[in-house]
């Protein structure tokens, strides 16, 4: 993974409340925004969901000035208020630059990569999280090549976590490997965005586990871990990380 060491986090913890429906999960009581405190097989998260009925999402990577936004602290001063949620959004090089496809603006900034190699970007199939108006979606990237997306907003990491209602194939049950993680997986429906963000270190089995079977996404997608980062206002936190590249962030429509 091409990426830097482990951050410190601001971690703001929640209340829990009662379960989510249909799943061994307890999520927080009701705030404003999108982002609440949730545990699964005893571990500590935070998700954010998000609709896109209500919400555009939408990816960012360079500021006005032509750098990389670099922080989500920077990407909250330039979007303002308004701005209800933020994360790092897909892996990146040492420029900041994204490893995989990227897709701004409908505007492709970097191309699909199908090549090999090391790290968990690589760790196949790894897959596309993209966006297009009010519906999103999670693809592998042989998937993604084949549906012919267009999308307004996209950005390639790996590896897939669920794949079709299961857990990715080379991602064992609890393996050695815990860190800060975060993903996205999108609900049957389309329009329907959730990511989650690890409050400790877990293994990749505990991480797809939780959007497989707590919350009921059968396609997500891990972006990143160590340097996972998340801006959630309605919880007063804005982590602190070293300069990330690709950011994806929510305001209201």
């Amino acid at each position: 993974m091409p990426l830097r060491p482990v951050h410190g986090l601001l971690i703001a913890l929640v209340a829990m409340a009662g379960p989510l429906a249909g799943a061994p999960a307890r999520a927080a009581s009701p705030e404003p925004g999108p982002c609440r405190a949730v545990q699964a097989e005893g571990e500590s998260y935070t998700v954010c969901t998000l609709d896109l009925r209500r919400q555009r999402l939408r990816l960012f990577w360079r500021g006005a000035d032509g750098l990389p936004y670099g922080s989500l602290g920077a990407l909250a001063q330039a979007e303002g208020t308004g701005l209800s949620f933020a994360m790092n959004a897909g892996m990146y090089d040492k420029d900041q630059a994204p490893v995989g496809l990227y897709v701004e603006g409908g505007r492709e900034l970097k191309g699909l990569s199908t090549a090999d190699g090391p790290g968990n970007f690589h760790l196949k199939p790894n897959g596309v999280f993209w966006v297009k108006g009010e519906r999103a979606g999670v693809l592998d990237t042989a998937h993604y090549q084949r549906a012919k997306v267009r999308p307004d907003f996209a950005t390639q990491s790996g590896p897939m976590l669920v794949i079709d209602g299961q857990i990715h194939p080379k991602i064992s049950a609890d393996g050695p490997s815990q860190k800060i993680r975060n993903g996205v997986g999108v609900r049957d429906d389309g329009r329907t965005a959730v990511f989650a963000i690890s409050e400790r270190p877990v293994t990749f089995g505990a991480f797809a586990r939780l959007f497989k079977d707590a919350l009921g996404c059968r396609n997500a997608l891990f972006l990143d871990g160590s340097v996972s980062s998340l801006y959630a206002p309605n919880l007063d936190r804005s982590d602190i990380s070293r300069p990330l590249g690709p950011l994806v962030g929510a305001k209201a429509r």
